[in-house]
């Protein structure tokens, strides 16, 4: 028996203690991100927005086994959010659809989530009328059934049946009503339920994954009444997306009690804030060194290295190195190297001879 087929279907259950702590954990995770984010100026936000909503289409399209060309990704979102970045002329328009969903659903995160606009994004993402090589219904409710399956043609293993098509409607009505009207669960937790209601529903022939993810984004900008992405919650769960399935499949098959569900989504959300906590602070290490350094007289190659060393440079640093990522000389390299020891930016480690190698000076 699937959770849509239980009596009190769809009135979930969680632990509402368990939950709330763990919603009390993200919420300062939140707290901390946006807070640093605002101290890092304006140039520094915007490219962070560019390549967070960058990794959220890429990576969203990549759990469905979609890989998507991240240079045209990156051109339709800068021209879209009018950034000047030199963007590519080339236009995909399959690129377009998911580039043109995403950003209504985090930028228009405000405006009710109806059926037209929810047929809209379905629209946009299939602008063939096609999935792959196979023809299916665009902008409208699916007409049969769904079954999610894997395995070899004779040896298919069923992990999931949807809802029969005549219930769609219904269903969707009352989805929306929920997720327009009720006030009283925060926007967090709503992200979690909606997104697992959505995917059991699943009212498309394809692309109930990719919208489902839009409808989590779309509740997190509200969570965080922000249409700035600092986090991509997709490539969090592209890199956990065994899990992803699993767990779903599992709660699917389950009671109405979605405290695991949650949980996980909790985590995975945790994890991809952390994770964006972690290259902020590089951005801050990074935006430090450089206004310390704001007198020191650089070169391109110089410029070029100590961006790369305060990355996170794997291995020692030599003159060989040096020559071979710059593409200079071997006695140029070691006359950059020479001069940013002079100036107290480089230092030479212990270690001697053909093994000499250099560290930055912390400021």
């Amino acid at each position: 028996m699937y959770i849509y087929e239980l009596d009190n279907w769809p009135n979930f259950l969680w632990d509402q203690e368990k939950i709330t702590d763990l919603l009390i954990q993200l919420r300062h995770q939140q707290g901390r991100l946006i807070g640093g984010m605002e101290s890092i100026g304006f140039q520094l936000r915007e490219d962070t927005v560019l390549q967070t909503l960058t990794q959220d289409v890429v990576k969203s399209s990549e759990i469905e086994g979609e890989i998507l060309d991240q240079s045209l990704v990156r051109s339709s979102v800068a021209r879209h959010l009018g950034m000047d970045i030199a963007a590519l002329d080339v236009i995909d328009k399959n690129i377009e659809g998911v580039v043109e969903m995403i950003l209504d659903a985090t930028q228009k995160f405000d405006q009710l989530l109806t059926k037209e606009r929810l047929l809209g994004w379905h629209t946009t993402l299939f602008p063939n009328g096609r999935s792959g090589f196979a023809k299916i219904r665009v902008g409208s409710w699916r007409t049969g059934p769904v079954q999610v399956v894997s395995g070899r043609v004779g040896k298919e293993i069923l992990h999931f049946e949807a809802p029969p098509a005549e219930r769609v409607d219904h269903e969707m009505g009352h989805f929306l009503n929920w997720l327009n009207k009720e006030k009283t669960v925060d926007p967090v937790l709503k992200a979690a339920i909606a997104h697992f209601w959505f995917v059991t529903i699943h009212p498309f022939d394809d692309g109930n994954g990719r919208i489902g993810r839009a409808i989590a984004d779309y509740l997190l900008a509200q969570s965080e009444k922000s249409s700035h992405r600092f986090y991509s919650l997709s490539a969090q769960i592209q890199k956990e997306r065994k899990h992803y399935y699993v767990i779903l499949e599992h709660m699917q098959k389950g009671k109405l009690d979605i405290t695991s569900w949650i949980e996980w989504f909790f985590g995975c959300l945790g994890r991809a804030i952390e994770g964006a906590l972690s290259s902020l602070d590089v951005v801050l290490r990074k935006k430090e060194f450089w206004e310390a350094l704001a007198e020191a007289s650089l070169n391109e190659r110089q410029r070029l290295m100590i961006n790369r060393l305060l990355d996170g440079f794997e291995g020692k640093l030599t003159s060989s190195k040096w020559a071979k990522m710059t593409k200079c000389s071997q006695d140029t390299a070691y006359r950059d190297i020479v001069d940013l020891v002079n100036q107290g930016i480089l230092a030479k480690n212990s270690e001697g001879g053909r093994s000499t190698s250099y560290s930055l000076i912390a400021r």
